[in-house]
């Protein structure tokens, strides 16, 4: 890629809570030789950031998306052999980690959800307000795309993925109005897709709330890319990788992956002692201490410096000390 295409990925792209993730993870990775996982890469404003704030620091970028590593990687050139590019899932960490030679990392920063390169780039399939193929993969090298799901998945499982990943009341409505489409021609076109949204969404619904396929293009996008699945494994991995001291920081978007990071987040944090027990083992002690109170949201700063940090969730813990053996998650086959 082109000098000049290597500036557009900073242009593109500003990095959400960038100031407030560098206080999170200051004190893990003050340390000569701390490294840092970047699970989330996308442009790589949040890794920029890491490598000028920590002189020493050097940072494993992960990301399944090839065009946002090949940006990322020409934006942090400069950088050197600070920063290492990996193209795999962030649930993979210790693998990653593994085939490195790195044993523990002092820090892990995940920012979730679409990337910024994923929603600009039309024929990505992303934004609802594009007409572009029905795609939404994230790693376009491989997997069913969103095309795939709406014309081979049966109605009632169609509605379920609505339902269940997009929060969406209409999901019966839409479903049945795919397969009465699909029965016609296969659907491969986004603009189709939010057509059938508009004729499920009731009118009155349709005036608030935002574009009435938000929560559609959602549920598809999670579908497809097998995202919370991933992130089920991949938050108690990345804590395994975590050494004693070390910081996780994580950034979400939507209730459901909020919902996963609190209760992963929490589960560390947490006595596992029976609550009877006049006398708490050293062995269910809690081995993660919160550094947020609740999740925190972006300020009106932030709003105005970024409009995609509108509905962030920052959550964020320290290693206190190794998970208890009754606890550690079986790592995953080779």
């Amino acid at each position: 890629m082109s000098e000049q295409t290597g500036a557009g990925a900073s242009s593109r792209h500003t990095p959400v809570l960038l100031q407030r993730c560098l206080d999170l993870l200051a004190p893990a990775l003050a340390a000569p030789g701390a490294v840092m996982v970047d699970s989330t890469l996308g442009m790589g404003g949040h890794t920029e950031g890491v490598l000028r704030a920590f002189e020493h620091v050097r940072v494993v970028g992960i990301d399944r998306d090839p065009q946002a590593l090949a940006l990322a990687s020409e934006r942090l050139a400069p950088f050197g052999e600070r920063f290492t590019p990996v193209h795999a899932v962030y649930d993979e960490i210790r693998e990653v980690l593994d085939r490195l030679g790195i044993a523990e990392v002092q820090g892990v920063l995940m920012d979730l959800g679409v990337s910024s390169l994923q929603l600009d780039e039309a024929e990505r399939g992303f934004a609802y307000a594009q007409d572009a193929p029905l795609d939404m993969r994230m790693d376009p090298t491989t997997g069913p795309t969103a095309a795939d799901v709406l014309n081979t998945y049966d109605e009632r499982d169609i509605a379920r993925v609505l339902r269940v990943y997009g929060e969406e009341r209409f999901a019966a409505r839409i479903a049945r109005g795919v397969v009465r489409r699909r029965a016609q021609a296969p659907l491969t076109r986004t603009s189709e897709l939010v057509d059938i949204v508009r004729a499920g969404v009731p009118a009155a619904t349709r005036r608030t709330g935002g574009h009435p396929a938000k929560r559609t293009f959602q549920a598809l996008r999670i579908e497809v890319n097998g995202e919370l699945a991933a992130l089920e494994r991949a938050v108690p991995a990345s804590v395994e990788a975590l050494a004693v001291g070390g910081r996780i920081v994580v950034e979400s978007y939507q209730s459901l992956e909020d919902r996963i990071v609190k209760r992963a987040l929490a589960v560390g944090a947490t006595s596992s002692a029976p609550p009877d027990l006049p006398v708490e083992p050293a062995t269910h002690a809690p081995y993660l201490r919160l550094l947020t109170r609740g999740a925190e949201e972006a300020d009106a700063d932030e709003l105005a410096r970024n409009p995609r940090s509108q509905s962030v969730r920052l959550r964020a813990a320290e290693r206190l000390r190794p998970t208890p053996d009754h606890l550690r998650t079986p790592r995953r086959a080779a």
